[in-house]
């Protein structure tokens, strides 16, 4: 390893030493003020490792009830803990009654292909856990098995195509935020989509090839990657609304799918509506802002509570 390479790597791991103290202590855990609910840690010992994650049920929700339940996939660097804070996924688990899973990637990552880091290097099987992970918390939970969701951004977008493309599992739909998909997909399932992508998104730009993240691989662009799934699902030609600075297109599909995506333009990297990244992580990750046009969390699970499989 090179003096450089070695410099670069201490400098990233500071910077995320200081984004995850600074994240915790700006944005504390919100607890629901109606049903003083709390997500519950979890472990899960999968593939000769112990995998962590959260796990959030409403407190009204009945034990006995058949619940949905959205899988939230944190991105490159964070965690389960931190996509908690920042989406709102558990206040929308308390509006809407379902159940919400946080994973953890190993070492802050996800193998979802061609990225991220030590899981791809690794060759982790991030599929095959998650998917067990969504199997054992739909026997413990009462999930309605045709009601399972997921979601992410960045490396966990793009960790949320390559589980629709490769789980034995037949989830309804999927919610992309910021990411795109590389590998190839040899026997995709037809489902639902819905991706979210800021137009002047640098690390995994619209149009596709190399961002300026600390991954660089190149990747395609949101159009080509929707094509794909436009074939898959046998949808009509999409249809385009414009509600400036958002815009909407949407292809509706046989058994009542859909593939649709939502730019906004000007917004970069980032989740619509999501807590503001602290002025620490800003300055030394280049974080940017959330866009206020939409609220990505209340879209989502307007979408995933539209399909089931």
């Amino acid at each position: 390893m090179t003096r450089t390479l070695v410099s670069r790597t201490l400098v990233w791991l500071i910077a995320l030493a200081l984004l995850v103290l600074a994240f915790q202590v700006i944005v504390p855990m919100r607890v629901s003020a109606q049903t003083h609910a709390v997500a519950r840690e979890g472990r899960l010992a999968f593939g000769g490792m112990e995998r962590t994650y959260r796990l959030y049920r409403p407190a009204a929700l009945a034990r006995d009830a058949m619940a949905p339940v959205v899988l939230v996939l944190h991105g490159g660097y964070g965690n389960g803990t931190g996509a908690e804070r920042a989406y709102h996924w558990d206040e929308a688990a308390d509006a809407h009654g379902f159940v919400v899973l946080y994973p953890d990637g190993f070492l802050r990552a996800w193998n979802a292909g061609a990225c991220c880091g030590q899981p791809v290097k690794r060759n982790i099987d991030d599929v095959a856990f998650l998917t067990a992970l969504v199997e054992q918390t739909m026997r413990d939970e009462r999930i309605d098995p045709h009601r399972v969701y997921v979601t992410g951004i960045s490396n966990g977008a793009m960790m949320a195509y390559r589980l629709a493309c490769e789980s034995p599992f037949a989830f309804a739909a999927i919610g992309p935020v910021a990411g795109t998909f590389s590998k190839t997909c040899e026997h995709p399932k037809p489902i639902s989509v819905l991706a979210i992508h800021g137009s002047d998104d640098k690390n995994v730009p619209l149009a596709g090839g190399s961002g300026s993240g600390v991954d660089r691989s190149p990747r395609p662009s949101l159009a080509d990657v929707l094509a794909q799934w436009r074939n898959v699902d046998r949808c009509s030609a999409p249809r385009v609304r414009e509600a400036p600075p958002v815009r909407y297109e949407i292809a509706d599909c046989p058994s009542g799918r859909t593939v649709e995506s939502i730019v906004i333009a000007g917004a970069g990297h980032q989740w619509p509506g999501s807590e503001k990244p602290p002025p620490a992580a800003v300055r030394l990750l280049g974080l940017e802002q959330p866009s206020r046009a939409l609220d990505a969390t209340a879209t989502l699970w307007e979408f995933f509570a539209a399909h089931r499989t």
